[in-house]
């Protein structure tokens, strides 16, 4: 196998690539990579994605897209080594999914509101995967995904079944409730109803959030943000007044943080 380079590549050289590299000619790494010993890789340059999304960066995004777009090739390169599917065979099935789920656009369905597009994509979605029940769509959510985002799916998955609360209102009833079981837990310390409890106060604040139509993990990488953010500078109020925080009182860095979170967000 021979490769030359050019000035400009495209999807198609970027696939010749991927198979030189995983050639006998190519690169001895590459061609002991296996879908698991990568599988971290995916999970990692999608995070970097939504990174390079978050800080506004253009350029990063490009690059960080590409790193993304080489695990889907990688991937299929390896199938395609196995014999079950090549990277055509990848577009092929994402292109057929796209006309079924917007039969708005390429069928005779007529959908006026988003809510109708939403839905139907949804119900073409439970067909292909043969979902006849709501257990079945809930348990279709991967393991995998990060807690806040599973739970999230989850609960609206659920909740199309009519099992759900009527308003947030008492979606926050239902959180302060297991906050107070937390409570109780805790004041027995019994550590494995603690851990439990403390799960179910996730899990029911995860649920307020569904009901604000707001992201829980969004939320709280900011709310972390926000709280380095507002440590940083309660610790540069500290050096600069010559302040030893590990011998400070509670009342007096509790004071340090008032200070910084009023000279900031």
């Amino acid at each position: 196998m021979s490769f030359s380079q050019k000035d400009r590549y495209d999807m198609e050289d970027l696939a010749e690539i991927m198979r030189f590299l995983r050639s006998p000619e190519g690169c001895s790494w590459d061609r002991a990579q296996t879908h698991s010993s990568i599988r971290e890789n995916v999970i990692e340059e999608a995070y970097e994605v939504a990174d390079a999304i978050d800080k506004g960066d253009s350029q990063a995004l490009c690059e960080e897209l590409g790193d993304l777009l080489l695990q889907t090739i990688f991937h299929a390169q390896i199938s395609e080594e196995e014999g079950l599917f090549n990277i055509d065979d990848v577009a092929d099935g994402i292109c057929k999914k796209l006309i079924r789920r917007h039969p708005h656009i390429f069928g005779d369905i007529k959908l006026s509101s988003k809510e109708e597009i939403f839905d139907t994509w949804e119900r073409v979605k439970a067909q292909e995967k043969g979902h006849t029940t709501f257990s079945q769509e809930a348990q279709a959510v991967p393991a995998n995904f990060p807690a806040l985002m599973r739970s999230q799916k989850v609960r609206k998955r659920i909740a199309k079944s009519g099992f759900d609360y009527p308003d947030v209102h008492l979606a926050i009833e239902n959180m302060e409730d297991e906050v107070a079981e937390l409570k109780a837990a805790v004041a027995k310390k019994d550590s494995e109803n603690i851990f439990e409890e403390l799960g179910d106060v996730l899990f029911s604040t995860v649920n307020v959030a569904r009901f604000l139509d707001m992201d829980a993990e969004l939320a709280l990488t900011r709310s972390c943000e926000k709280f380095m953010d507002r440590f940083k500078r309660l610790e540069e109020l500290a050096l600069k007044e010559g302040i030893d925080m590990k011998k400070s009182t509670l009342d007096e860095l509790n004071n340090l943080w008032c200070r910084a979170k009023s000279t900031g967000v």
